[in-house]
């Protein structure tokens, strides 16, 4: 499994969406510019992953390095899963089947470690050996 490494403090899309005047009265939601910067931000940084397009199920891990400990680390999945899409990545993010986060601190150096695997039907992923990814697992910070 290959580690990605984007920069920036992620940003959650729940707090960022704002509503605007649709048709017929009815009111949009869209995102707004913080959400839209961080996703061209994410695009030029993602190189490993882009245009991959993982087709199948798959699992993903990943290191959330929030900047202070009010941002919290379930908005941060959806708009990581979102941008993954957007570069291509994946194909879908509803073939995530397994998620490992964990949230840590860095003040100085906000970003999101992440990697991605495809989940061979075949093999009962709790077999596998995990010393292959224990230098990610658990990993001390």
């Amino acid at each position: 499994m290959e580690i990605e490494t984007i920069y920036g403090q992620i940003i959650a899309k729940a707090n960022h969406y704002q509503a605007v005047p649709g048709t017929f009265g009815q009111k949009r939601i869209i995102k707004d510019d913080t959400i839209r910067e961080y996703e061209r931000s994410f695009m030029p940084q993602c190189r490993i992953y882009k245009g991959k397009r993982i087709a199948n199920r798959f699992r993903m891990i990943v290191h959330v390095f929030h900047s202070s400990t009010r941002f919290d680390l379930d908005n941060s999945l959806k708009t990581l899963l979102d941008c993954l899409q957007m570069v291509e990545a994946i194909t879908n993010d509803n073939l995530c089947f397994e998620i490992n986060a964990y949230k840590r601190i860095d003040r100085k150096n906000p970003r999101i470690e992440f990697g991605l695997e495809e989940i061979n039907e075949q093999k009962n992923i709790f077999s596998q050996n995990k010393a292959n990814y224990n230098h990610f697992y658990l990993r001390d910070e």
